[in-house]
């Protein structure tokens, strides 16, 4: 065993102290130590019961002949770093989270690693960790919250709050009924009830094949979810057994498949950072265009929230996740052969999966639209590539032109829209928020949901260097690169000029003459680093661009 570099031998005798005094006995010792890493804390109410989740891991671990050792891992919730300086932190978390993981493992000789997950980066980061250390590891999520409800009494989530405040904003909404749903649209613990970044990431764990089925899908406050978390720990003491690891699962067929599950349930596009910086962890090129190329091949099989008002709670009762997967199977789009945390083939393990609600989950043949729920966007703004939630597009802004409203930030573009400075028509260009200019890439929430909230989702457009919201919905397109910190054309586009948006052909244009271009973007001067210190300065310094996950060079 691993561990027995730190217990085994008289040569360790001093360590072995160090374990009693922290109680462990000679028994304990004598097993696989398996870390349990979890996320719990009172700041994110995706994370607030991981403690539960985590015990109930451990137990499953020692039920099965292991030792289990838990252990903390910073979590931020984006929803309450959203609008503020807060939300940089969020993606460059990320990086700190895989970091820190790899630095307890090492350090302490663990033979085999649970990841007790939920929230948005929480996922991605221990993921590469997993990838970084190859142990036999498995993935285990807190659960989605269950939806709330709206005025009307139909059920709703944090996506509706955040609309809320555009319309009340826009004097459509009184401060009385903001208030009720403050109180009402996000009833508990779990990670927000739609498929926004933390659920698309915890669905992508069942294709990519690291964790059991249901991990994406069973809500947070199920007996289930206890006890999916104890046949999990167990799992792992199996999966240790057998020597399978993470890099004999997380392949290129894995990571096919998890692009496969993206496009039918539409999931965030930030799962298009998130599974480059998984797959550069585990030495896989994996590029844009493939994600496109799977998209094109993939219908999308199903409309969750924030593009309609069913929830993860819904997909798990249609059959969850492994009966997406099932569907796609018989049809030829999942890689049947990849492995997975229950030791057999993904094509095996969903085998017997069915489809239990025709109305959440679409067939093959009577899809919501044929291709998948992302699209890859690219022009002479975004070259190296743009990315956008198609399936959370209004029919009629498939394809749009309009005058660019330009701005350096996404503070001044949500005053221009709160002040009534955004006219139907037009396109909110919102620059130097990428993972280098921003610095953190920052999610624009704010800014869609405040066009959202005001009835102009139909009409206006939005194109970003930075990143958005699984919540969001509209014409939203994103990730723009190169950034404009980079010097990308998006840094060179001027208030007024005309900016074409053609999702369904793929292309995301300045209507411009090259030459022009050529000239503004010789004139431009580097813009210096907004972030003079601290993490954030050098995180700025190392992040690549987003095309190729936003990771550390």
């Amino acid at each position: 065993m691993i561990s027995d570099s730190v217990k085994k031998g008289a040569d360790r005798a001093p360590h072995r102290s160090l374990f009693k005094a922290m109680g462990y006995t000679d028994e304990e010792m004598a097993r696989p130590l398996v870390a349990v890493f979890h996320a719990q804390s009172e700041i994110v109410p995706g994370h607030i019961h991981l403690d539960k989740i985590a015990k109930a891991v451990a137990d499953g671990v020692r039920m099965a002949g292991g030792t289990p050792v838990m252990m903390p891992s910073i979590g931020i919730c984006d929803g309450i770093a959203m609008g503020h300086a807060g939300m940089r932190y969020s993606l460059a978390s990320r990086e700190l989270i895989a970091d820190s993981i790899e630095s307890m493992v090492m350090a302490h000789g663990f033979d085999a690693v649970a990841f007790v997950t939920n929230c948005d980066k929480i996922v991605p980061g221990m993921l590469m960790a997993a990838a970084r250390l190859n142990r036999p590891s498995i993935f285990v999520s807190g659960g989605p919250m269950l939806p709330g409800k709206d005025l009307q009494g139909v059920d709703a989530s944090l996506t509706t709050i955040f609309e809320a405040v555009g319309a009340y904003s826009a004097g459509n909404m009184g401060l009385e009924d903001l208030d009720a749903l403050e109180n009402s649209v996000c009833p508990g613990c779990g990670s927000c009830s739609g498929m926004f970044t933390a659920n698309s990431m915890n669905c992508l764990t069942e294709a990519l094949g690291m964790a059991m089925g249901g991990n994406g899908t069973i809500p947070a406050v199920h007996a289930a979810r206890i006890r999916h978390a104890k046949k999990s720990g167990m799992q792992l003491m199996k999966l240790l057994e057998m020597d399978l690891k993470p890099l004999d699962i997380m392949t290129p067929d894995a990571f096919e498949n998890g692009l496969a599950l993206d496009m039918a349930l539409g999931c965030s596009t930030n799962s298009v950072l998130h599974l480059p910086a998984i797959a550069h962890e585990c030495g896989i090129a994996l590029s844009l265009d493939l994600v496109d190329t799977v998209s094109k091949r993939t219908p999308n099989l199903c409309k969750l929230a924030p593009a309609s008002r069913t929830h993860i709670s819904d997909l798990h009762e249609a059959g969850g996740v492994y009966a997406v997967l099932n569907e796609l199977k018989k049809h030829g789009l999942i890689k049947e052969s990849a492995k997975c945390v229950m030791g057999c083939t993904i094509g095996e393990a969903v085998s017997h999966s069915v489809i239990l609600n025709s109305s959440v989950i679409k067939s093959y043949e009577a899809p919501y639209s044929a291709q998948g729920g992302i699209a890859v966007l690219r022009g002479n703004i975004a070259p190296d590539g743009s990315v956008v939630k198609q399936s959370a597009v209004a029919p009629e802004m498939m394809a749009h032109s309009g005058p660019a409203r330009v701005f350096d930030g996404e503070e001044a573009a949500i005053k221009a829209i709160y002040d009534g400075k955004i006219k139907d028509g037009d396109v909110v260009v919102i620059r130097y928020e990428g993972p280098s200019g921003g610095p953190g890439m920052r999610e624009m929430l704010g800014p869609t949901s405040a066009l959202a909230g005001m009835g102009m989702d139909k009409t206006v457009a939005l194109i970003t260097d930075g990143r958005f919201s699984g919540a969001t919905r509209g014409a939203a397109i994103g990730h723009v690169s190169p950034e404009a910190q980079a010097g990308g054309v998006i840094a060179v586009i001027e208030e007024g000029d005309i900016i074409e948006i053609d999702i369904p052909a793929r292309k995301l244009s300045l209507k411009v003459e090259q030459s022009e271009i050529d000239e503004r973007l010789r004139r431009l001067k580097k813009r210096e680093l907004s972030v003079k210190s601290g993490w954030l300065n050098r995180y700025a310094r190392l992040v690549s661009s987003a095309d190729k996950g936003a990771i550390l060079q």
